[in-house]
């Protein structure tokens, strides 16, 4: 019996979806897996228009054989299969989160229902065209690949819902909450990423002795614009440390803004929302606005730093700033919702000792600039492949 749903298929059909209760389940790193996901990256890198999108590029390299087998190794001394079928609900203002979540399922053995993103990113239709093409050559695989589009209607949640194994929630609380009105069976298990915010900190000294400044501004730019900070791990937070750090942040905003320059576009409506919120930034804690040439990039100095800092964060280029004396002044922002921290300049050891010292509940990732959009199949704390998974004893 077929599902009664409303949706799209961008990639399998309603036919496909009715059969995956009776869709046996793969290995962990099946074979079959790891040549889909090769000859897609295949396809894509061979296309001259994905040059222009260092987000499917990306993607792409993560999917070759070699990266792939790399990255799975760890789990070649384990009895693993697949529990069933992932349903994925990936978040509408990120291009290519969506491809990272499938292929965790497809790697951990399972067919895979996918509700792409709302709006309508290339990147999604390039990696979508490459996929099925790759799907030609792998045709054993197609019952296990659908992706879907479709709104917020509750009735085809529920069916999806109804039929997976594992339940995968990208995209912050409020998706979180709206698909936890659909059940679950009662042997499925829910990964869920909440909303989260990232922060960067900075060694003054150690990035004016650096030669490759337009390579670091580069590196933030894609760990920033790119995902135009809507990313988690996007950091919102640039804290300075050093004796050089008026020097420092001079330089590196001025590098940064060439940068932002020559591949982004500011709409109006994002200008006027900045504005806005440093005002209500302002009114909240002391706060110095310093000097950019326009509105690309918004800098807010803070005098201080406490907990409730995060919650004025926001996209399009807007950061607050803080200059610290001693790193554990970053300790009040690292409550439960800080996801990554990103560096340059420290000793990553040195979060790590601050991690333990003050029993954070955060940071879960503690990455080097241009890594803060690195997808790992650990991510957020879970461990993907074993969630996804089930262990063979």
């Amino acid at each position: 019996m077929q599902p009664n749903i409303d949706v799209a298929y961008e990639i399998g059909d309603a036919q496909l979806l009715a059969e995956l209760p009776n869709l046996g389940t793969l290995p962990v790193c099946a074979e079959e897996a790891v040549a889909l996901l090769a000859e897609t990256a295949r396809i894509l890198l061979k296309d001259t228009e994905v040059r222009r999108y260092p987000d499917v590029v990306t993607w792409a390299f993560w999917c070759r054989e070699a990266s792939v087998r790399s990255r799975m190794s760890v789990y070649l001394g384990e009895r693993r299969r697949g529990r069933g079928m992932v349903f994925h609900i990936a978040p509408s203002n990120v291009a290519v989160n969506f491809a990272y979540s499938f292929v965790a399922g497809l790697l951990a053995g399972n067919a895979n229902v996918v509700r792409l993103p709302s709006r309508d990113f290339r990147q999604t239709a390039l990696i979508c065209n490459a996929l099925r093409m790759a799907l030609e050559r792998v045709p054993t695989l197609r019952p296990y690949v659908i992706f879907v589009r479709y709104g917020h209607e509750r009735a085809v949640n529920d069916v999806l819902s109804a039929l997976c194994t594992t339940r995968v929630i990208w995209g912050g609380d409020a998706a979180i909450r709206e698909l936890r009105h659909s059940e679950l069976p009662p042997r499925a298990n829910e990964i869920t990423f909440a909303d989260r915010y990232s922060v960067a900190v900075f060694d003054a000294d150690a990035y004016l002795a650096a030669e490759d400044k337009e390579r670091l501004a580069k590196s933030f730019f894609n760990d920033t614009y790119l995902t135009d900070q809507n990313a988690c791990s996007s950091p919102c937070l640039v804290v300075w440390r050093g004796a050089r750090v008026e020097e420092a942040r001079e330089v590196f905003w001025q590098e940064l803004h060439r940068e932002v320059q020559q591949h982004y576009e500011l709409q109006p409506v994002q200008a006027v929302d900045k504005l806005t919120q440093l005002a209500l930034l302002a009114d909240a804690y002391e706060v110095r606005l310093r000097a950019m040439p326009d509105m690309l990039i918004t800098r807010a100095e803070l005098g201080g730093l406490d907990a409730g800092v995060p919650a004025y964060r926001m996209h399009s280029g807007f950061f607050m700033e803080y200059c610290a004396q001693e790193l554990s002044e970053i300790v009040p922002i690292c409550g439960s919702r800080c996801q990554t921290v990103v560096y340059y300049g420290i000793d990553p050891e040195e979060i790590r000792v601050l991690v333990d010292q003050y029993h954070m509940v955060g940071v879960d990732r503690i990455v080097p600039i241009g890594e803060s959009m690195a997808f790992s199949l650990v991510w957020d704390g879970v461990d993907l492949i074993r969630t996804m998974s089930r262990c063979i004893g």
